[in-house]
């Protein structure tokens, strides 16, 4: 696998926006008030691992992976020889599917954004769906088209965008806009579970009881 440049050299330089160093206050909200349980877990995109390690401290098994070989060493830094399950490694998701699984829960903050090309949102969606076990839960954030208009910040995706990217492989459980706080820039809050029926194509004609 070879590391897109760019992130590689962002880690490098310091250059790193998105990492607070805090775990993102609306997985926090999520996991503090939601259906999901402990269990195997896959971060994509994870950084130097502040959201994976937050995970595994309430008990949640979780593999990190992210395109940056720089970013999985500082990561691994953090776990500092700490008993918690999880572990990182460098993984450019589109070429490679991750070599555990499945998992029954799947984060990314601002990884699917990323992507320009339509094809490759669905192919990152379609590789989440495979990595999850039926039902399993999918939670993006993701930069929204809502707000301002900005020069910096994370990339700007359409409702629109998301749903076409993401409704063949999964179903979207909700999907409302929030706001990444460190940053004030709109996002989508985005939940996806793996379907247990393919979606049904649309009926244009209504059954009328007579």
């Amino acid at each position: 696998m070879m590391p897109h440049p760019s992130w590689n050299e962002s880690y490098a330089s310091g250059q790193l926006p998105w990492d607070t160093g805090q775990p993102e206050p609306l997985l926090v909200e999520f996991v503090t008030s939601s259906e999901v349980k402990p269990g195997p877990t896959l971060e994509i995109g994870a950084g130097t691992g502040t959201n994976a390690i937050w995970l595994a401290e309430r008990g949640f098994d979780v593999l990190g992976v992210d395109v940056s070989p720089l970013a999985v060493e500082r990561a691994q830094a953090k776990i500092n020889g700490r008993a918690l399950r999880c572990r990182f490694t460098a993984l450019d998701i589109l070429a490679t599917p991750p070599s555990e699984g499945p998992f029954q829960f799947v984060f990314d903050r601002g990884c699917f954004h990323v992507f320009d090309e339509p094809g490759e949102r669905q192919q990152f969606a379609a590789r989440v769906a495979a990595a999850l076990v039926p039902g399993g839960w999918w939670l993006s954030l993701i930069g929204s088209t809502e707000g301002p208009p900005r020069e910096v910040g994370p990339p700007r995706r359409s409702a629109h965008e998301v749903t076409l990217a993401i409704e063949p492989a999964l179903e979207i459980v909700e999907l409302r806009s929030v706001e990444f706080r460190e940053h004030g820039a709109k996002a989508w809050f985005c939940l996806s579970r793996r379907r247990t029926m393919p979606a049904q194509p649309s009926i244009n004609r209504f059954s009328v009881d007579r």
